[in-house]
């Protein structure tokens, strides 16, 4: 069993620690918070003895905690994932994981120098029926296209419109649209497609300087992939890919539920997806915890390629919209 400390109390939080008690190769062992205060009042609803810290030198150094999973402020990820890994202790970053590609470059070198595994929990990756829908890419031949889609209003966004600026609309945060939601559409793209020949964002810039959306064109030399995505507005339409032989019909295109070939012809209309857990973190805390135990260097590696990817074209798509986080002024 893997010892667990987390970093960051909200839903989310909560969330992967659900998750990942429930796969059963995790427990949750210490809290970290800005004040013990703070990590005592989320401790409370564990019932059980948990180790409080309020200094991430503590966390990082006690012999009670095997790995961190980070879910504080965008732009304090890197500092924090930094101290852990120096330390060696393995870091499961909450996505997006850092602001620039040179952190997470350095974050890597550092944590293979000292044996341990730094992750991003783009958590869809993990789902068993994105799995499903690798599989059965080919079965709709020579591709065409996609539109992945991913738009949700966030009741954040409420804060701008009143004058406030919450941390995930917020440069100083490293916050956005396109970090925060467009990230499960890049991965979903990057991971079935590859790293696309050029990117295009049209994105909509709101009074705090980051995006609110927008819509983004990844090129490929036969195909172009468009992606919806929002946080200041909601889409209800699935997501698609298309070829030759067929489309995928995919709904939703995060914990999916639904994935279903429709062949041109009309010949066929073909449900694919298996049924889905109600906390589908618990998928990647399983896969994180057998390549720590496992010492799978080959997976490690394939999702490390993988994040750089989707932050190399991340940034690109920001930097086109003179979107530059503060992080990146340093």
């Amino acid at each position: 069993m893997l010892k667990l400390g987390i970093m960051g109390t909200n839903w989310i939080t909560d969330s992967f620690i659900e998750g990942a008690e429930n796969s059963g190769k995790w427990t949750l062992t210490a809290v970290y918070s800005r004040t013990r205060e703070k990590a005592a009042k989320f401790a409370e609803k564990y019932h059980r003895d948990l180790v409080l810290f309020a200094d991430i030198a503590e966390l990082a150094a006690s012999d009670q905690v095997d790995a961190v999973y980070i879910a504080s402020p965008n732009a304090l990820h890197y500092e924090h994932a930094i101290q852990l890994l120096e330390a060696g202790k393995h870091v499961i970053v909450e996505k997006p994981i850092f602001s620039t590609t040179a952190e997470l470059e350095h974050a890597h070198t550092v944590a293979r120098d000292q044996g341990v595994f730094l992750f991003e929990a783009a958590r869809h990756l993990q789902e068993p029926n994105f799995k499903r829908l690798q599989e059965n890419l080919p079965r709709i031949g020579k591709l065409h296209g996609a539109t992945l889609t991913y738009m949700k209003y966030s009741s954040r966004y409420d804060a701008v419109l009143a004058g406030e600026e919450p941390n995930i609309f917020s440069l100083r945060f490293s916050g956005g649209s396109l970090v925060d939601l467009g990230v499960y559409p890049l991965y979903t793209a990057v991971a079935l497609f590859g790293e696309p020949e050029s990117a295009h964002y049209f994105a909509r810039k709101i009074v705090t300087g980051v995006d609110g959306g927008g819509p983004i064109i990844l090129s490929y030399p036969d195909f172009h992939v468009t992606i919806n995505q929002g946080k200041n507005s909601t889409s209800k339409l699935p997501s698609e890919i298309y070829g030759e032989k067929g489309t995928l019909w995919i709904d939703p295109l995060t914990s999916i539920k639904t994935i279903r070939f429709l062949a041109h012809d009309g010949s066929a209309s073909e449900e694919l997806a298996w049924p889905v857990i109600d906390n589908d973190m618990q998928y990647e805390a399983e896969e994180f915890a057998r390549i720590i135990t496992q010492k799978d260097r080959d997976s490690y590696e394939y999702l490390a390629d993988l994040s750089l990817k989707v932050l190399r074209v991340s940034n690109e798509l920001r930097h086109q919209n003179d979107i530059w986080f503060d992080a990146e002024k340093k």
